[in-house]
């Protein structure tokens, strides 16, 4: 594997994984088939989904551009050959763990910091309910800035041994792809039944009291820190 072709790799996956992304959100505003799977009885605006397009459009491209040039420029301190499966899960674990270790006390952050609350976190705050591609949406501040935990991550992987870029690829498509589903307001059985997984419902919650269940990958964050907010039968 060269630079070149990992950064493409890296674009190719965001492209992907967006347009499922993108699918799922007209699914999910457009059709009725999810219906029974909804967690909010609150109606969508109508053509709230296109008149959020340019932040959501803006917001990837930025991404885009900073993942591929990115991707490109660490290839050199990356390790590019395949090696044991095992590493490779032990590496995407920690760099899972670290970044949302990170994630929770930075989103607490958002909600605490009241300049940041009103000037930034509250343009994703207008999502709700929220629908796929609504972690895209808000201020390129806020998601430049979550960035640094999936940085930090990768970095403690690095302490265990070689950054693998296998391990990178695996992170960023799960990572993505949990960011869109726990975006849906759908609770769907068999993810919602993943043993201390974050749930839909956990980060709907949120949208829903804008206070509490901070953390996005795991529960055991808000438990541990008592700010979790009890699901409501």
């Amino acid at each position: 594997m060269t630079a070149i072709y990992f950064s493409c790799c890296i674009v190719g996956l965001l492209l992907i994984t967006n347009s499922i992304g993108f699918v799922y959100s007209l699914l999910v505003i457009y059709t009725p088939w999810l219906n029974r799977f909804k967690i909010q009885a609150k109606a969508y605006r109508k053509g709230i989904f296109w008149k959020r397009m340019p932040l959501y459009l803006s917001n990837f491209l930025m991404l885009l551009v900073f993942s591929g040039v990115g991707s490109y420029l660490v290839f050199p301190y990356l390790e590019s050959t395949w090696i044991n499966p095992g590493w490779i899960a032990l590496q995407v674990l920690v760099a899972f763990v670290v970044d949302d270790v990170f994630f929770y006390f930075y989103h607490r952050w958002l909600h605490q910091n009241k300049y940041m609350l009103g000037k930034v976190h509250s343009i994703h705050h207008r999502a709700s309910p929220p629908f796929p591609l609504e972690y895209l949406y808000a201020h390129p501040l806020e998601w430049m800035l979550g960035m640094l935990g999936a940085v930090l991550g990768f970095a403690v992987a690095a302490l265990v041994m070689p950054l693998n870029v296998y391990a990178v690829l695996v992170f960023g498509a799960l990572r993505n792809l949990h960011e869109i589903h726990i975006h849906s307001d759908l609770n769907v059985p068999v993810l919602s039944q993943i043993p201390l997984l974050s749930k839909t419902k956990h980060h709907d919650d949120h949208h829903s009291f804008l206070e509490g269940n901070y953390a996005s990958t795991f529960i055991w964050w808000d438990r541990l820190f008592k700010t979790e907010i009890k699901e409501k039968s």
